[in-house]
């Protein structure tokens, strides 16, 4: 047997019961609905929202020079390569549609009953990304993000695991959902036209609604997706 299958990060566990996969889905759903617990809560969608910008940008070839993350919980990745063109274009549609897409993959592997691999896979990004962030908010935000990650995987109890990794799942695909809906009302109110979907439609000619709506079908789709899976439907 080798060393990993000993640490068992490519082996399954055991599948949790349906009563902590629904309880960790309402404690998830708890952090996303009330306003003032979103404030907080929202940094870790802003995680992935520039992760994916991030992610992307790479994997189509762009140079990534950073990413920064505001208190107000806002970001923004600045990567350098030709302003037009398929590559600029995927690297802004992947930022609304990354956290709900992290998400469904993450409901994939806890469906596979691959949770210490989630975990780990989470706490691997986290830390290539860090390598990347450009102010101390932050750092401070990844480090501690990744910190909790880390921490669960290393030395908890499976149950403890599972409920963990459970909760995170349910909260990229339920939070995922959200910041379409804040996007749509916020360019109702105001508009400023430097939205993702703005730029998105700077760039493809197609108007920025239909942009909207992709995210959101991305983000439901997920939910949907991603929760019939946690709950093994």
């Amino acid at each position: 047997m080798s060393a990993l299958e000993d640490f068992q990060l490519f082996g399954t566990q055991s599948a949790p019961a349906q009563w902590l996969v629904v309880a960790t889905g309402i404690a998830a759903l708890a952090v996303v609905v009330p306003h003032s617990l979103w404030r907080l809560s929202r940094n870790a969608i802003t995680i992935a929202h520039e992760g994916g910008h991030g992610l992307v940008a790479l994997l189509t070839g762009r140079r990534l020079d950073g990413i920064r993350l505001h208190s107000d919980t806002s970001g923004l990745t600045v990567s350098r390569g030709k302003p037009h063109g398929p590559g600029m274009i995927l690297t802004a549609a992947a930022g609304y549609t990354a956290p709900p897409l992290l998400g469904l993959g993450g409901a994939w592997l806890l469906a596979a009953h691959h949770v210490t691999l989630f975990l780990w896979l989470a706490t691997a990004l986290l830390l290539a990304m860090l390598v990347m962030i450009r102010n101390a908010y932050g750092v401070l935000t990844v480090v501690v993000t990744g910190a909790a990650f880390l921490l669960i995987s290393w030395l908890t109890s499976p149950d403890v695991q599972s409920a963990f990794a459970y909760t995170a799942v349910w909260f990229l695909l339920l939070g995922g959902v959200r910041p379409a809906f804040e996007l749509q009302s916020k360019r109702r109110r105001h508009n400023d036209g430097d939205s993702d979907a703005d730029q998105l439609a700077r760039l493809t000619h197609v108007p920025p609604a239909l942009w909207l709506f992709l995210f959101h079908s991305v983000s439901v789709c997920s939910l949907i997706g991603g929760g019939r899976w946690l709950l093994g439907l």
